[in-house]
């Protein structure tokens, strides 16, 4: 996720920035950009490395002029290095600008420039939008007209900053799907991707909305309707937050803010494969040995991805813990081999053992990976982003959604392509996919009522999560959650193992969460409830059916959805319900005892 800053005033614009991009710092990023502008002169210095590396070896400070924009790059095209770090510009020198977001139709615009003339220095998708620019300005009436029909032509998410040397005293902003808010200072303006970068200067922010963009001067700003151009009036609001309140956006903990970040995420995942699913899917359609491995939550995404292979694609993948693989499956392994490994950091000890084996023993080896350029991205032989941008929190949120959303593509067009589904019913799930970020939305909405159901149950000391089919991944998963921030007891399982030993601990009061979507077991669903209610079980149902509501103590309603894409709106209370466990026992959900972030070492 990176991070925008921008300054027109009458401060030295590069101390600004500089001291802005440092705030922005724990959005994760892995190179750093300025440009300034003075004299009809656009400054640029960039480069790969952290913040004050950069400022120091390029000499940052000392870039002349009061307007600028800065950026922090977390990458997503194009492999962390000077040239694919922002600002980029376009062919004269006239035009730079730093981007967030995923622009899709990326490939086909450059295409369509480069035949024009247009030379690019980068892989990314950023410097697109530059030259697009650039090649409107050549038949638009001003630079603001050309700006609207460049951007009019992109497909994707986009937060922009952009300056043009022959406007001396502007800079423009741009919002569609990623964060932009300005902020309002006396004598000077700013446009952030969040608030803590320009907080020290001035409280009044004002908030775009999609397909919004601004005009900036020192003094002054007016926010206008891309589609149209036409004004609209916005209100200055002001904002009472310290900086680390604002460095989480204001929420009380980076878990809290991450759960909240997972409809954009879920668009950004969505957006960022669409045109990358169906070549993958067409490459490793002929395998009929598929291995998938990971650890800890990216195991639970890939449980979710042999239900969906099996159930679309017909096809039957082994899951297994990456720690185990290479020691169990090391001589089963072989040029007819696919691995799939599922990995946040793409840094996962375990995981790129298991793959470094694979690529030994000849096997074709997909990575599905957060972070651009990492470890993993380098041993495998495709790739597929998730797109989720930097975690913070320990616990796995937003990317084991993103991870979800990935599988859920791929196996749609590995269907697609081996013609195992109706094609209906594929167009179906796709058009739920495309919704799912609008069903979160409304899951997180309606959110309240989870508050009062953790405080009911924060001294229990089990926890039960049931589901079937692919939701036991979702149950195991909740599980997780709960142990990991909370440090209470949880065991999840299929519902149709409760009676085949567990049941016995069922006693009065003890809670069992049970995932219960309607589809293929839905009926034996329920009399695994009601078996585990018998016993006395305080149940919690998560699901669409008023029949839970009857049977439950506590019910969590969902919206309806597809079975199969059930996993990703339906872990979302449960991400919710360990957070404010944890919160309500004093523990610190960000930093849990004795977890890293990305384990690194075996």
């Amino acid at each position: 996720m990176c991070g925008i800053i921008g300054y027109i005033g009458d401060r030295p614009a590069a101390e600004v920035i500089v001291r802005g991009l440092r705030r922005l710092e724990y959005r994760g990023y892995d190179s750093v950009g300025v440009v300034t502008a003075e004299n009809g002169r656009l400054y640029i210095k960039k480069g790969a490395g952290k913040i004050d590396e950069v400022v120091e070896r390029l000499n940052l400070l000392d870039m002349p002029g009061k307007r600028g924009l800065g950026h922090t790059r977390w990458a997503t095209h194009g492999v962390p290095n000077d040239t694919n770090a922002h600002p980029h510009g376009d062919c004269t020198g006239r035009i730079a600008l730093v981007h967030n977001g995923i622009i899709e139709n990326f490939i086909e615009l450059k295409e369509e420039l480069t035949k024009k003339g247009h030379t690019f220095e980068s892989d990314t998708d950023s410097e697109v939008i530059a030259h697009l620019i650039e090649e409107e300005l050549k038949s638009s009436g001003s630079f603001e007209e050309a700006l609207r029909k460049a951007l009019l032509k992109l497909k994707g998410s986009f937060a922009l900053g952009i300056v043009y040397t022959e406007e001396p005293d502007r800079l423009y902003f741009v919002r569609n799907e990623s964060p932009l808010v300005l902020g309002i200072g006396e004598g000077e303006t700013f446009g952030a991707s969040d608030i803590p970068a320009f907080l020290e200067y001035t409280n009044r922010v004002v908030f775009l909305d999609d397909m919004e963009y601004a005009i900036v001067t020192k003094d002054s700003w007016v926010v206008k309707n891309l589609k149209t151009g036409e004004e609209v009036e916005k209100d200055v609001k002001t904002v009472n937050w310290t900086l680390e309140m604002a460095e989480k956006a204001g929420f009380p903990h980076f878990m809290l803010k991450e759960i909240f970040e997972q409809p954009r995420v879920l668009r950004d995942a969505i957006h960022g494969n669409a045109k990358v699913i169906g070549d993958v899917a067409r490459e490793i359609a002929d395998y009929e040995k598929i291995f998938i491995v990971a650890m800890g939550t990216s195991y639970h995404a890939g449980l979710v991805g042999k239900y969906l292979f099996q159930r679309l694609a017909k096809k039957i993948p082994i899951v297994e813990d990456a720690s185990e693989f290479r020691y169990e499956f090391e001589d089963l392994i072989d040029e007819n081999s696919l691995v799939i490994a599922i990995t946040q950091s793409g840094e996962t000890a375990d995981t790129l053992a298991a793959m470094k084996l694979a690529k030994r023993r000849g096997a074709k080896v997909l990575a599905i990976v957060n972070v651009v350029g990492s470890m993993a991205t380098r041993i495998a032989d495709l790739t597929l982003y998730t797109h989720a941008g930097p975690e913070i929190g320990v616990a796995a949120t937003k990317t084991y959604t993103t991870q979800l959303a990935v599988l859920t593509m791929l196996a749609i067009e590995l269907a697609r392509t081996l013609g195992t589904a109706d094609e209906e019913h594929l167009r179906e799930l796709e058009e739920g996919l495309r919704r799912l970020p609008d069903v979160v939305e409304n899951v997180l909405s309606s959110s309240e009522p989870l508050k009062e159901l953790a405080e009911n149950l924060k001294d229990r000391p089990n926890f039960f999560y049931i589901g079937r089919g692919i939701g036991v991944p979702t149950a195991l998963e909740g599980a997780l959650k709960l142990k990991e921030i909370s440090y209470i007891h949880a065991e999840g399982l299929s519902a149709g193992e409760l009676k085949h030993g567990p049941l016995a601990l069922i006693e009065e009061g003890v809670p069992v969460v049970a995932i219960a979507p309607r589809g293929k077991t839905f009926d034996k669903m329920v009399s695994n409830i009601e078996e585990a209610k018998a016993r006395g079980a305080y149940v919690i149902a998560l699901g669409d059916s008023e029949r839970l509501r009857e049977i439950s103590d506590a019910f969590i309603e969902m919206p309806a959805v597809d079975e199969l894409l059930s996993p990703i709106p339906y872990v979302v209370p449960l991400q919710l319900l360990a957070y404010h466990l944890a919160v309500l026992r004093g523990n610190d959900p960000d930093k849990p005892r004795n977890l890293a972030k990305s384990v690194t070492v075996e």
